[in-house]
């Protein structure tokens, strides 16, 4: 299957992806509580804004905001009938803005997790998430998406369940887990564990790999876990920037753009090929990343200890790749104010 992803692959050495959604529609007005997908209809011209920071920054991708746009999600505020509304227009503004960039920019239909657990542990059947993600992708699809990407699952079979409704809507994909529990997902998955489940689905990705988690160490130390799975698929690294703090009554980022440039070089040099970041991720932040990307060159594979010095210490001792379990590490390193 050839499309805009597939043949960027096939000419670059590594892409980079865009920075954070919802970080960025807060500092554009977004209200805690409120669904960010009702700006695709009622705020167009800041999610157009959105889109642009990243095309600007010199994203090759960037995320529709459409990660809450399912019926399970949106009925927590009486939206459920709009699922195919919201991700059209999500799809559509983006796809306004990649064509106007002058440049072939791809267009990713974002779709998070439903927010259920799946059984026998939850409520949410296999045939109700396929279900609900393959309505999603249907809707992504006919706004003009170029591939549909999943992100920040923690679940092996909703994961799983993406992956079937993508192939029912004949798209193209890309998946993230996010591994934020001592190096494991929330649902106990390690980075070996992935490459293994990722191996075995029926319709394969065009690249997998980690996004959001605890900070961009710790999202480093998952991407060695793939690399050395030896998976076939492209890696993608999509790390926070750096670690919440509150402040002044927000939450903040207190990764700066140095800080992030460093975490893109350090991201391929662990084997990623699409690089970007998630939370706290500003437009300046990928600025910094592109040209870090463009003007250092690649380096050998960096040593746990060379990331913990450059980003700061890990949150846990272990990633569980060795098989142990979850232990908490003193967080060490430096991290640049």
């Amino acid at each position: 299957m050839t499309n805009a992803l597939s043949e960027l692959l096939e000419t670059r050495d590594w892409l980079m992806a865009d920075g954070a959604t919802g970080t960025n529609l807060f500092n554009m007005g977004l209200m805690s509580g409120d669904a960010p997908e009702m700006w695709n209809i009622d705020e167009t011209a800041k999610i157009k804004a959105l889109y642009k920071g990243a095309a600007d920054a010199g994203s090759d991708i960037f995320l529709t905001n459409s990660f809450g746009a399912n019926a399970s999600r949106l009925k927590l505020h009486g939206a459920e009938s709009r699922v195919r509304e919201l991700n059209i227009a999500a799809a559509e503004l983006g796809r306004e803005i990649a064509d106007a960039s002058g440049r072939k920019i791809v267009v990713a239909g974002s779709v998070g997790p439903t927010g259920e657990i799946m059984a026998p542990m939850g409520t949410l059947t296999h045939a109700r998430a396929v279900e609900m993600f393959h309505e999603q992708a249907e809707g992504l699809k006919e706004g003009g998406a170029d591939v549909l990407w999943v992100e920040t699952i923690s679940a092996a079979e909703e994961f799983e369940a993406a992956a079937e409704a993508f192939a029912m809507a004949d798209m193209p994909w890309c998946g993230t887990m996010s591994f934020d529990t001592a190096g494991r997902t929330m649902m106990g998955l390690t980075s070996a564990d992935m490459v293994k489940k990722v191996g075995k689905l029926a319709y394969q990705p065009l690249a997998f790999g980690a996004n959001c988690g605890v900070g961009a160490s710790d999202l480093l130390r998952t991407v060695l876990g793939f690399s050395a799975a030896g998976p076939t698929a492209p890696i993608i690294a999509k790390g926070n920037a750096g670690i919440p703090k509150y402040h002044d009554g927000h939450i903040h980022y207190d990764g700066t753009p140095e800080l992030m440039g460093d975490y893109a070089v350090l991201a391929r040099d662990c084997g990623a090929t699409i690089i970007g970041g998630c939370c706290g991720t500003t437009p300046e932040h990928l600025r910094a990343m592109r040209e870090a990307l463009e003007t250092r060159p690649r380096g050998d594979r960096p040593t746990l200890e060379q990331i913990s010095k450059e980003l700061g210490g890990f949150s846990s001792a272990s990633d569980g790749t060795d098989g142990a379990g979850p232990e908490a590490a003193a967080r060490r390193g430096r991290r640049r104010k």
